[in-house]
Formats: structure tokens, C-alpha cells, sequence
């Protein structure tokens, strides 16, 4: 029987009343911040009054997801150096965010990713494309995120085949975890907006790292602080050796005899760190962070909190990873999850054992559940506030109301398109509960990567862009990523895709489409620029100005 499986009611109960005590927590932040949200300003940038560090805070656990946090750390522990590779390429990607994205965005919008795209174009056109991109970016990520949601709760409940736990067997409490964090996520956004949201996820992102920090030093200390010793342990456990250190166990692997299959697999890698890298700084969840502070210099300052928590959380899973696989072991791992999504947990489990018995080690499972929840709960949060915020600003007003929508309208429907959207993905989130989520996530980025940040910076940077390419590039970007990943290995083909190996459409050899998609996206932008003869230099001048000086940029662009 495995260690999650041993788990006793004292364990569970541990478990269970951190989670009550954490939600209880960010309901009262909550229900303060309803107070201090009054108008549109509010809800959507929280009154753009977040200091840097606040934003940074906020901005790392939007990130910080529980794919972050779990995925990682099993991937590392399964596959080691290649594993780390994830963590590179989700931190690099902030350079792009700092250096071409945070200030110029902040200074040119007012609250979301659309005020900069349709700032020198046609409104409608432009700001329907924006809406339909953030939505389905946020749709695939929050089904993952709340899917995960459900097996996590279950898992670490210890509820196993034949027992419950409050009367719930693990089919029922998976589902009451999808419907709890559906029913958090709606709370947090529709009662306290932005300002609410801020809040929570600053909490959360203190309990996670410091749920991180704390088993990460655990580990060090059992290993006396020597990072060699781990690492050899790790590779003596894995039964790779040496080569568990090295490149080439998960990612760009040689196959013998085979040079197209080892060219697709090192292309593999190659689309896979584009989406990771050029995707962060279009996913609409994180732009909008930047809207929260009171200027480009705070956005900055902002961004550059977020890298260093962020990078501290990636080096904490590296020493969470590596010491899985010394101390708990791959078959153990595999045996729990074959995709290694339990590492954490178990070592959190393992190591609370060596050091003071099961009692500890329960503990120590609490603290690393309640701090995956909180990551699950930051991160949806964070999407329901980009997508209420969109379908309200840029749908309602801008594109329905023409801009005539007054600030309590345009907040009244953002509130009830927080509900409409966290309906929408619990009853998604139940239903696919039983398949393969994981190429959700990467879907997103590739999404971002492809229809979001070509255009985003056409937007800034060329004065011929226009609202044909804008459009063309949205719709060019988003439809390329999505079709090609339906008729890619991860959709069907193979026992582990979407479909199952029964059903077989898979004619793209790459799990990830970012390689042709993101290239696809900027052509269609340039190509659907270039057929048209709309061109705004005027707006353009004044689009440059407001993105060097930030002047005019609290205002509303109605035009």
C-alpha cells in the first residue's frame, strides 16, 4: 500500500481544517474589499493602488499554479534535468513580459489586453477578436486548473476505491472540489473584483512559498546541505545513473536508427519552449495584473518582484523534485501517479515521517495540501477576474453598448459574467474529469503565444498595422494553435491522448504547435495588414506617446 493511501483520519482531519481555515481567511479579505470597490476602476485594476511588491506578490501566484508547484516537481523527479527545463522557460519568459511588455501595456490601456490592440483601429472588430482569445485562453486553463482541483482534494483526502471521507467516496469528493473551487472563484470575483482578488492571491502566494520553502529545507537538512549528495541520490535512485543529470530523458531523446523521429522530437522541444517563453506575456490573466499599479514605473518594479519570487519558487522545486526521486522513489511516485503529479505530497509525507513519525508526517501533508489548493484557487481567480473583465469592458460596453455603458453597468455585468463563467467551467471541469487535461494547459500558452502577443506587439511597434491584421492575427494564431493540436499525438493516436489510441486523426508529428502556430500568427497579422489600406499614422503618434509617458491613459478611448 502506498504512503498516501496509509493516511489516517488524523491526517485527514489535519488536511481538511487547513483547507476550512485558509477559505475562510480569503472569504474575510473578501468581504473587506467589497467595501472598497466602488466603480469600474475598482473592480477591474483593484483603483490601480497596489504598491509594486503587493502587484509582484500577486503577480507570482497567478503563476505559480498547482501545475507549477505539483506538475514540476513531478516532472523533475521523473525525468530530472529535463525537468528543470520547464522552470527556464517559464521564468525567461518574464524577460519578455519586463522588457517589452509591462510598461508599454500599463501606459497604454486602462484595463485590459483589447484598450491597447483597438486603441488605433476599428473598436468592435478588434476588441470581439480580443475577448474570443482571452475567453477560450482562460476556458482551456481553467478546466485544468479545477479538474486538478478535484483529484487533488480526493487524493489527499487519502479517500481510496471503497472508502469515504464526510460521507464522500473519491468520485463524489472530485466532484465536490470542482464545485467548491467553481463556487470560491465566483466569490472572490464577483464580491470583491480585483481588489478582493489582489488580496487573496498575495495571502496564497505566502502560503505556497512558504510551504515550498519549508520542505525544500527539510530536505536540504536531511541531506546536510549538500546539493551534490541529493543530486547523487537522485540519480542513483532513478536506475538512469548519470544520465538522469543530463539532457535528453523527456525532452529531444535520440532514437536509435531513426533520424526523423529524433528531429521531431528535438523540433518538439524547440515549439514547446516558444509557447512557454512567448506565451506568458500574452496571457490575458497577466496583462492585466499591470493595470493594478499607479504607473509604467510601478509595473516595472511590479514585474521585477514577480521574477524573483517566481525564480525562488523554481529553485525550491528543483530541490523538491530531485530529493522525490532520492527519498521517495520513482516507482512509488509512478505507482501514485504515473505522471509523477504526487511527488510533492508524497515527499512532504516521507520526509514529516523520517522525522518525527506519521503524526509529523500528516502535518507536513497538510501544510503541502493546503499550499497546492492555494495555487489552484490564485490561479483561477486570477482567470475569472481577465475574463469578466473582457466580456464586460471590451464585449458589453465596447462592442454592444458602443462605449455608452455607465461604470455601475459595465460592474453589474462583469459580476454576473463572473457567475456565467464559473458555471460554465464546473460543468466542463465535471464532465472532463476522466481525460487527459494536460495539453490544456499547454494549449493556453500556445494560444497567448500565437493570436495574443504578435499582434499585442504589432500593436506598439509597427505604424502600419491596421485593423485587418489585428484581426487576422487574433483569429489566425488562435485557430492554427487549436487545430493543430487536434490533430496532434496528445489529441488522439495514443493511449495517453485526449481520444485514446482508438481513434487516430493525429497528421502533426509535435504535441505542441507553438513552432508553426506562433510563426503562423504574425504572418496572417502581417499578411491581413498589408491587404488593407486602413492606416491611422496620427493614432499611431499618439499611441507612442501614451506608451512612453503614460499621458491620457486613465481615460477611456471612445472614438
Amino acid at each position: 500500500m502506498n504512503l498516501l493511501a496509509q493516511a489516517d483520519t488524523t491526517g485527514r482531519t489535519l488536511t481538511f481544517t487547513l483547507f476550512v481555515v485558509m477559505v475562510a481567511a480569503t472569504i474575510v479579505i473578501t468581504v473587506w474589499a467589497r467595501r472598497h470597490t466602488r466603480d469600474a476602476t475598482d473592480f477591474h485594476s483593484g483603483g490601480r493602488g497596489f504598491r509594486p511588491w503587493q502587484n509582484g506578490f500577486a503577480i507570482a501566484s497567478d503563476y505559480m499554479s498547482a501545475a507549477s508547484f505539483l506538475g514540476i516537481a513531478g516532472v523533475i523527479a521523473l525525468s530530472g534535468y529535463d525537468g528543470f527545463l520547464y522552470s527556464i522557460g517559464f521564468l525567461v519568459a518574464w524577460l519578455i513580459a519586463l522588457l517589452l511588455v509591462a510598461e508599454l501595456l500599463r501606459n497604454s490601456g486602462r484595463f485590459t489586453m483589447a484598450d491597447v490592440l483597438s486603441f488605433r483601429m476599428r473598436q468592435r472588430p478588434v476588441r470581439t477578436a480580443a475577448a474570443v482569445s482571452t475567453m477560450s485562453v482562460s476556458i482551456f486553463y481553467l478546466i485544468a486548473q479545477m479538474v486538478g482541483a478535484g483529484a487533488l482534494i480526493a487524493l489527499l483526502l487519502g479517500i481510496q476505491e471503497g472508502e469515504t471521507f464526510l460521507g464522500m467516496d473519491a468520485a463524489t469528493a472530485k466532484i465536490a472540489g470542482i464545485v467548491l473551487v467553481g463556487l470560491l472563484m465566483i466569490f472572490y470575483v464577483a464580491l470583491g473584483g480585483m481588489k478582493g482578488t489582489t488580496w487573496v492571491q498575495i495571502v496564497q502566494a505566502c502560503v505556497l512559498l512558504g510551504g515550498a520553502a519549508l520542505l525544500a529545507l527539510l530536505v536540504l537538512a536531511d541531506y546536510g546541505f549538500n546539493l551534490s549528495n541529493l543530486l547523487g541520490d537522485a540519480a542513483e535512485a532513478s536506475g538512469a545513473g548519470a544520465a538522469f543529470l543530463e539532457p535528453g530523458q523527456r525532452f529531444g531523446a535520440e532514437v536509435a536508427g531513426d533520424a526523423t523521429a529524433t528531429m521531431w522530437n528535438k523540433l518538439n522541444f524547440i515549439s514547446l519552449a516558444m509557447a512557454l517563453v512567448f506565451g506568458t506575456a500574452g496571457l490575458p490573466h497577466i496583462l492585466i495584473r499591470f493595470y493594478t499599479v499607479p504607473d509604467s514605473r510601478a509595473a516595472r518594479k511590479s514585474v521585477n518582484w514577480g521574477i524573483g519570487l517566481i525564480g525562488t519558487f523554481y529553485l525550491l522545486t528543483l530541490v523538491l523534485g530531485f530529493g522525490a526521486a532520492a527519498i521517495v522513489g520513482a516507482e512509488a511516485i509512478t505507482a501514485q501517479n504515473p505522471a509523477g503529479n504526487t511527488a510533492a505530497p508524497q515527499l512532504a509525507e516521507a520526509v514529516g515521517s523520517n522525522i518525527g513519525g506519521s503524526t509529523v508526517g500528516s502535518i507536513l501533508l497538510a501544510l503541502i495540501a493546503s499550499a497546492a489548493f492555494a495555487a489552484i484557487l490564485s490561479t483561477v481567480a486570477g482567470l475569472v477576474i481577465a475574463s469578466s473583465s473582457s466580456l464586460a469592458h471590451d464585449l458589453y460596453n465596447s462592442v454592444i453598448r458602443r462605449g455608452a455603458a455607465s461604470d455601475r453597468e459595465e460592474v453589474v455585468f462583469a459580476k454576473f459574467a463572473a457567475i456565467g463563467v464559473g458555471v460554465v467551467a464546473i460543468i466542463l471541469a465535471i464532465f472532463a474529469q476522466t481525460l487527459n487535461v494536460a495539453f490544456l494547459v499547454a494549449l493556453a500558452f500556445a494560444v497567448a503565444a500565437s493570436a495574443n502577443l504578435p499582434t499585442l506587439l504589432l500593436s506598439l511597434f509597427w505604424k502600419r498595422f491596421n485593423t485587418a491584421g489585428a484581426v487576422a492575427g487574433i483569429y489566425g494564431g488562435l485557430i492554427s494553435a487549436i487545430g493543430l493540436v487536434v490533430f496532434s499525438p496528445v489529441f488522439s493516436g495514443n493511449p495517453g491522448s485526449l481520444l485514446g489510441e482508438g481513434v487516430d486523426i493525429a497528421w502533426f508529428p509535435m504535441s505542441n504547435p507553438g513552432l508553426v502556430s506562433i510563426p503562423l500568427g504574425l504572418v496572417c497579422a502581417v499578411v491581413g495588414t498589408l491587404t488593407s489600406s486602413e492606416s491611422r499614422p496620427d493614432r499611431f503618434a499618439t499611441l507612442q506617446v501614451r506608451a512612453l509617458t503614460g499621458a491620457g491613459s486613465e481615460r477611456a478611448v471612445k472614438h
